[in-house]
């Protein structure tokens, strides 16, 4: 049964309203996937505060083109959802945390990042920025390691002049 024009009115509005928020959109291509998995993925973006919804492409289309995104959009075929955050990173690295164990079912296909249209390898590439947590934490263990190699030599000089 076809949708109807207020039913598609109603869809792209529901659209718009979703990306008006976001800095960061994931468009995400799902194939044969189990409504268990699905609602696993759901409960996953939702706990980190990003938002999905599945769409039909051409009202996808009719809704990102009132937002002023920059560039071309990238060839989105088979079932497509987004998924989208105010976090920039957030919704990447969660659709990809995801993907991984789910290879065959789920895939990043492009998204918006920043105001422009990114294909699937830059998206890929954010989505593999650790979060702002690992980072810090990486960032303090790079300062600490000259501090504690430095600990370690004066102890082993105590102990060569003892």
């Amino acid at each position: 049964m076809p949708i109807t024009l207020d039913k598609k009115k109603e869809l792209v509005a529901s659209l718009d309203k979703s990306l008006k928020g976001a800095n960061s959109v994931v468009f995400v291509k799902f194939d044969k996937l189990k409504v268990a998995d699905v609602n696993t993925l759901r409960r996953a973006l939702q706990s980190q505060g990003v938002g999905y919804q599945v769409a039909k492409k051409t009202l996808l289309k009719r809704a990102l083109s009132n937002h002023g995104v920059i560039g071309d959009l990238p060839e989105m075929g088979g079932q497509v959802a987004i998924a989208y955050s105010e976090d920039l990173l957030a919704s990447a690295r969660e659709v990809f945390n995801f993907q991984k164990t789910h290879k065959e079912n789920v895939s990043i296909v492009g998204g918006v990042f920043e105001g422009k249209y990114m294909n699937m390898e830059e998206m890929m590439s954010i989505a593999t920025i650790p979060s702002l947590q690992t980072l810090r934490g990486m960032f303090v263990n790079l300062i600490n390691s000259p501090i504690q190699r430095f600990a370690v030599v004066l102890d082993q000089i105590a102990k060569a002049k003892v």
